[in-house]
């Protein structure tokens, strides 16, 4: 079992910037896809940023250029560094794992954080 914690999240206002954190526990030693998801009320759960166990990431067209997923395995953290933050990146954060398919596959997410608020105001 492995259990995610995020942390970092709160309000900015538009063009601020916010970094999240995401901890996981439990059974950790095996390597980990890792993503954060967002979901704005009313709407369905998205990806934001996918790193795989290798470092390669990908993101969301909304997020390019402004948002930058890393990972430091011997602390077991994910992080998204947020930048030039948008009213339309309100949403609850949901930090996410998943055993991977390959090197570069990442199938659908297994373990899923509680969540974090990110409000930007303009």
């Amino acid at each position: 079992e492995v259990q995610l914690v995020e942390s970092g999240g709160g309000s900015v206002q538009a063009g601020g910037s916010l970094r999240l954190s995401c901890v996981a526990s439990g059974d950790t030693d095996r390597p980990f896809c890792m993503a954060w998801w967002r979901q704005a009320p009313g709407k369905e759960r998205e990806p934001v940023a996918v790193i795989t166990t290798r470092g390669a990431t990908t993101y969301a067209d909304a997020a390019k250029g402004r948002f930058t997923i890393s990972r430091d395995n011997a602390k077991n953290t994910l992080f998204l560094q947020m930048r030039t933050l948008k009213p339309e990146d309100t949403a609850t954060y949901v930090c996410a794992a998943t055993t991977p398919a390959s090197d570069t596959s990442c199938p659908g997410f297994h373990y899923w954080g509680q969540g974090i608020q990110v409000t930007v105001s303009s």
